[in-house]
Formats: structure tokens, C-alpha cells, sequence
């Protein structure tokens, strides 16, 4: 193979490079840690350089999304928490009880900040300790409080200036923004096309109109705007997603005249009902890769994965139902050929959509319950913020282990005398983590690292090199960790903590007793972080799920039977189907507080976690199904359908059988019911009464996502 020219493989690695936030992280925050430093050691920083260049650094470090307003306000509120933690720590410095109550206090504003925000929290908790803890190493005093605080909000603002003049530069990409308008074009399509709506016929059919005429005029922009783009590799790729929503408007717009000619032959009302779930589950994927393309965020793009798992199930039990009419009319058989075409072109979505996600590798922490989106409502930064009450009890936790052992660290250092042993508590902070899961995986890894990182920082500080090659040398450790902190965080954590040995320690004496201080101090901040990991033994949530799941499926299985007995006697929503509603909700709720714990627990731990999502939303909708029937109970009036009975027989047996499976997790062989769900139709046109007719018809619903829960159930035990 004839090699590329050296220009070519640049190039290519710079347009790889393009679609990664990561050399531009490394740059700034090389950048705003070495200009500091540079001035200090030529006698043009007269304030305390360690604290400038840790608040540059970390401020600069920040990935921030979103409206500029909010993602200024949110730098600057940052740089004061910095600034706020490092004048605690200045005047609690001298008094040992003061001290310890101050690392408690950091310790759980660490966790609030944690609580507030998943994506910049932990580095705000972590930073916002480091500078405590190098305050509470100083002389201490209310001049040494203000003069540190005073360098750190410097700092601070040194690194918003380098994040806002980058700004007009990288701006929020407005092609992104561009796609997303395609698919959300797309989605207000399939939402117009759902019988369920409230439109009717001659109001659908304008609505279809129009939003089809909008539909081209909003992919056409997106050609041109393409187009006129610099070509480069992520402009190919959002091509590549908007040619995705192209392809797949051309069979909506061929699926809404299947719909057409299927209600012309009298069809349509017997399919219609089955037909309204498979549409609003491809309305909220539309609108759910809009949000990821736009937001750029792995949970954006994790739900997108489930749904569109979801929307495959759908689409296959709605091409069987189709398939086993025993005298399928035409259009019932072309609407269930353009069905399986969009099931065909759902694996280049996905494919598409994740090629444009920086961090598609990333797994981070998403809600897996699949709430319908009715707008985009894209706010990246806002979003982020998390202003619920409700405290992860885990999070409490990691909140007391941590507050306890830097306490315990503080205590040691202090009054051992240990010259720099605020390394114990700091390691304590970098080791652990709030999930336990990736504690125990991690922590031998980061504490390796800052054992290497400190060795290595010694070495070069007992090399007493030249003041052009330690400063060359930092730099290069700080563009390492730049670079690496969202690639690799074991890698990471060796250069932060070189270039912290190099900070704090390149103005003093290079001593035996130091550096044996400094790794005796790093050595047992991890071995305090590991006993605790150990003493906190975590229970793995993916061997608790399975019991959770099959409980709700029960629930369900118990509410089902309780409506039906209601529908065939005539009986009331009265209290015991009161009761099993919330019984069912709260079994639902239950299992998606399990996923989101499972999520915390090591990779290895997750296996299967999207199809176990997939029979969970499943499982909710079916929910959902039912207590619309619920609301259609008529007192005195019994409902005597034959289909009610086959219904409860089929979906009681086959809720059980998922049941039985999940706890035992065996093999879910082919199930005959899943065929006989399948060909559940009842003919609602031919009911007495509008009652009897919407029961039916969300019998058929109901029927469509138990199909689809079954065959999710034996997908996931062949794989």
C-alpha cells in the first residue's frame, strides 16, 4: 500500500481532530496554566502563582455547551466557588477543629456541586478541593485569605478570557443546528399522521400538507447550507445524518399514502390502533436524534439507542400483524412494505447519528425511561443542571466516605507537621467515586498513576534542570493531560499529578524526606480510598434488577386482570383498581431507579442493560395502555366481548412467562403466544357502542406493545 504524503496524514488527523473537543481542551488549558507561571518565574507575578494557574487551568478545562449568557454565568460562578474554597481554607489554616469542619463543608459542597451537574460537578468538586487544601497547607490569616482568594478568582477569570475568546472561533456549530431542523421536520410528520390525534380527516389531510411542503423547504435549506460549508470530515457526516432524515421523509411520505389508500378499502380502522404506538415511538426518536445531534451528549445519543431498539420491536410486530390478515388487502400489504423499509434504514440512522457524537464511546449517565418529546426544548447547558430535590441515596454516601477520610487526612497532616501531606487527603478525592461500581475498577488505576505521576515529578525536580526545559516539561505534561482526561483517566491522572509536583514543589528545596513524604502521603490516601471501596462493598445492581423487572411485569400482569374483571362485569375504577394502578407505576418506577443504578456499575456489569431498558419502557407503556382503558369503565354497563377474555388469557400468560424468564434468565424459546398476540385484531368497527369501540381498539394497543415486549425478550436471550 503506497503510504500518504506527510501534508495528507496531517490533514486527515486534523479534520479527525475537528469532530473531538479534545485538542482544543489541551490547548487552552496549556495555555492558561503556563502563562502564569511564565510571568511568575520572570518576576512579573507578584501574587501566589499556584493559585492562578490551578484556577486557569481548570476554568480553561471546561467543555461548556449552550447559550453564551449561561455558559459565561456558569464559568464565572465556578471561578467564585474556587476563589471561595481557597479563602476557607487560608483562614481555617492555624486552627486544627476550624480546619477539619471547613474540609466537611468542601467535602459536601463537593457533592452538591456533584447533584447540580453531572457533566461539570465532579471537576468542580475536585478542584475546588485541591485549592483547599493547598490553602490550608499555607501560613494561614485573614492577609494570606484575601491575597490567595484573590489569586484564584484572578485565575479564574484568566481562563473564562481564553474560554470567551475562542468563542467567536468554535461557535455552537450552526450546522448542527441545521440538521436537527431536518429531523425535527421529519418527526411533525409522523405526528400529523397519528390516528390518535385529534384531527380529523379533511384537518389531517391539510396538516399533512403543509408540514410536507415545510418539510422540503427545510431539507432543501439543509442542502444548501451543507453545501456551502468548508468540506471536511465533519461536514460529510452531517451530510450523511440529513441524507438519513431524507431517506426516511421519503417513506413517511409513502407510508401517509399507504394510510390513504388502506382507509379507502375499510381497512384502516382495524389497523389504525396498532398503527398509533409504532408512530409516536417514531415521532419521539426523530426528535430524540435532533437533540443529540445538537447537544453532542453520549445520554443524548444512549436514548436515541434505546429508542430506536424500540421502535425495530414495534415495526416487526406491526409487519407480522399485517402479514397474518387472512385476506390482507392491497394497501395493507404495501403499508407493511414501506413498515419494513424504514425497519431496514433504522441501523444507518444510528450509524449516521453516532458518527456526529464526540464522546460516542462514552457511557455516562442517562435516563432510560423514554418520556415523549412534544418539543425539541434543546437547552444544553440549563439542561445540565439538575434542580431536583430528590438526592441519590448513593451520592449521599459518597459524600459521608468522602467528608470522613479527608477529614481523617487533614487531621494526620496537620498534626503530624507534614510539610506537604495535604497529598493523603487529595489522593482521597482523586480515587474515589460517588458509583461503586467504577471505585473498585479505577481506584488501583488512579492511585498507580499518582504514584508514577509524583515518582516522575520528583525525578525531574532532582535532574535540576535548566528553567527553559522544566517549563517546556510542564507544558508538555499539561497538554498530556489535557488531552487525555476524557480519553483516558488513568493515563490523565499520572500528568495531573506531574504537573501539580512541578507547580507546588519547583520553588523550594528538592529533599529525600519531601518526595518519601509525598509518596508515603500518596501511597496511603489510596490505601484509605481502597479499604473504603472495600468496607462500602457495593451490591451489583444488574443481579438485583432481574426480580425488580419481573415484580413489575406481575404488577401489570395484576392490573390487567383487575380491568378486565371491571370490563366483563361491569365494575367500577373503584378502589382495588385504584391500587393496582399505583402498583404498577410503582413497580415501573422502581425498575428505571434500577437501570440508573446499573448504569454506575462497572462495564462489565451492564451487559444487556438497552434490551432490559427496551422491556422496561415496554412494560410502562403497556401501563399506560391500561389505565386508558381504565378510564372507560362504565358502571352497570358490562362489556361481553370474546376478545376481552382471549386478551386477558394471552397477556396474563404471557407477562408470567416474561416473568419466569427474567428470574431465572433463561432461554425465552419462540413462544406461540407471541403469534396469537400478533394476530389479535378485534374488528372495532363492528361495536355496538363508542365505548365498546375504543376499549377494543386499546386492547389492540395494548396488544401491539406486549408483542413487542415478548420479542424483545427473546432477542435478548439469543444474544
Amino acid at each position: 500500500m503506497t503510504a500518504l504524503p506527510s501534508w495528507l496524514r496531517l490533514d486527515r488527523f486534523a479534520e479527525r481532530e475537528s469532530l473531538q473537543p479534545d485538542l482544543g481542551r489541551a490547548v487552552r488549558a496549556t495555555v492558561a496554566f503556563m502563562v502564569p507561571l511564565v510571568l511568575a518565574a520572570t518576576g512579573r507575578l507578584s501574587i501566589e502563582v499556584s493559585f492562578v494557574a490551578l484556577a486557569a487551568q481548570n476554568i480553561a478545562l471546561v467543555d461548556v455547551r449552550g447559550d453564551y449568557r449561561l455558559r459565561l454565568a456558569l464559568l464565572l460562578a465556578m471561578s467564585a466557588v474556587l476563589a471561595g474554597a481557597t479563602a476557607l481554607g487560608a483562614l481555617t489554616a492555624n486552627h486544627l477543629l476550624a480546619a477539619v469542619i471547613a474540609t466537611a463543608f468542601i467535602a459536601v459542597c463537593g457533592g452538591v456541586w456533584r447533584h447540580l451537574s453531572s457533566d461539570y460537578g465532579m471537576s468542580l468538586a475536585i478542584s475546588s478541593m485541591l485549592v483547599f487544601l493547598i490553602a490550608l497547607n499555607s501560613a494561614g490569616g485573614a492577609a494570606v485569605a484575601r491575597s490567595d482568594a484573590a489569586a484564584t478568582l484572578i485565575g479564574g477569570l484568566w481562563g473564562v478570557a481564553l474560554q470567551v475568546a475562542n468563542w467567536p472561533f468554535r461557535p455552537q456549530h450552526p450546522l448542527r443546528r441545521t440538521v436537527s431542523d431536518s429531523w425535527l421536520a421529519v418527526a411533525d410528520l409522523f405526528e400529523a399522521m397519528n390516528p390518535g390525534g385529534p384531527a380529523g380527516a379533511v384537518e389531517r389531510e391539510e396538516r399533512m400538507r403543509l408540514l410536507e411542503t415545510a418539510l422540503r423547504t427545510t431539507l432543501d435549506k439543509s442542502y444548501a447550507a451543507l453545501a456551502a460549508a468548508r468540506p471536511g470530515l465533519l461536514q460529510r457526516r452531517l451530510e450523511a445524518l440529513n441524507l438519513a432524515a431524507a431517506r426516511l421523509a421519503t417513506r413517511v411520505v409513502a407510508l401517509n399514502t399507504a394510510l390513504e389508500a388502506l382507509t379507502a378499502e375499510g381497512s384502516f380502522n382495524a389497523f389504525a390502533p396498532a398503527l398509533q404506538p409504532v408512530l409516536t415511538a417514531l415521532t419521539n426518536t426523530s426528535r430524540t436524534v435532533a437533540l443529540a445531534v445538537v447537544s453532542r451528549q453520549p445520554s443524548h445519543l444512549a436514548t436515541a439507542d434505546v429508542r430506536l431498539r424500540r421502535v425495530t420491536n414495534l415495526l416487526r410486530v406491526l409487519q407480522a400483524r399485517g402479514t397474518s390478515q387472512s385476506v390482507p388487502a392491497p394497501g395493507l400489504a404495501q403499508l407493511v412494505e414501506i413498515l419494513r423499509q424504514i425497519e431496514q434504514h433504522l441501523p444507518a440512522i444510528h450509524a449516521a447519528l453516532r458518527a456526529t457524537v464526540d464522546r460516542a464511546d462514552e457511557r455516562s449517565a442517562f435516563s432510560l425511561e423514554l418520556f415523549d418529546l412534544h418539543t425539541l426544548t434543546l437547552r444544553p447547558l440549563a439542561s445540565a443542571l439538575n434542580l431536583s430535590r430528590h438526592v441519590d441515596p448513593a451520592l449521599v454516601r459518597f459524600v459521608v466516605r468522602i467528608a470522613v477520610l479527608t477529614m481523617l487526612g487533614v487531621v494526620v497532616f496537620k498534626t503530624c507537621g507534614l510539610p506537604h501531606g495535604y497529598w493523603l487527603p487529595f489522593t482521597v478525592v482523586v480515587v474515589l467515586q460517588p458509583d461503586y461500581g467504577s471505585t473498585r475498577r479505577r481506584a488501583a488505576q488512579r492511585t498507580v498513576g499518582t504514584l508514577l505521576g509524583s515518582i516522575l515529578g520528583s525525578a525531574l525536580l532532582w535532574l535540576h534542570l535548566p528553567f527553559a526545559a522544566l517549563m517546556t516539561a510542564t507544558a508538555v505534561t499539561m497538554f498530556a493531560f489535557g488531552y487525555t482526561v476524557k480519553r483516558n483517566y488513568a493515563v490523565a491522572i499520572l500528568f495531573v499529578t506531574l504537573f501539580i509536583v512541578l507547580l507546588t514543589e519547583a520553588g523550594g528545596p528538592v529533599t529525600v524526606a519531601f518526595t518519601v513524604e509525598r509518596l508515603a502521603s500518596t501511597v496511603a490516601g489510596g490505601a484509605l480510598a481502597l479499604l473504603a471501596a472495600m468496607f462500602f462493598w457495593p451490591v451489583w445492581e444488574r443481579d438485583r434488577f432481574p426480580p425488580i423487572l419481573a415484580a413489575a411485569f406481575r404488577a401489570n400482569r395484576d392490573y390487567l386482570g383487575i380491568l378486565a374483571d371491571r370490563l366483563a362485569s361491569g365494575g367500577a375504577y373503584d378502589s382495588p383498581a385504584i391500587a393496582a394502578k399505583r402498583h404498577a407505576e410503582a413497580a415501573n418506577s422502581a425498575v428505571f431507579s434500577s437501570l440508573q443504578r446499573i448504569v454506575g456499575d462497572p462495564k462489565n456489569r451492564q451487559e444487556g442493560i438497552e434490551q432490559a431498558a427496551a422491556l422496561a419502557n415496554g412494560n410502562q407503556r403497556l401501563t399506560r395502555a391500561l389505565s386508558v382503558l381504565a378510564l372507560h369503565l362504565a358502571p352497570g354497563d358490562p362489556l361481553r366481548r370474546p376478545e376481552i377474555g382471549r386478551f386477558r388469557r394471552l397477556a396474563v400468560a404471557a407477562l408470567e412467562s416474561l416473568a419466569i424468564a427474567v428470574e431465572r434468565a433463561a432461554p425465552v424459546a419462540t413462544d406461540p403466544r407471541l403469534a396469537e398476540l400478533e394476530n389479535f385484531s378485534p374488528d372495532a368497527s363492528a361495536a355496538t357502542n363508542p365505548q365498546e369501540q375504543w376499549v377494543l381498539a386499546q386492547l389492540t394497543r395494548a396488544a401491539t406493545e406486549l408483542g413487542a415486549m415478548v420479542l424483545a425478550a427473546q432477542e435478548t436471550s439469543a444474544g
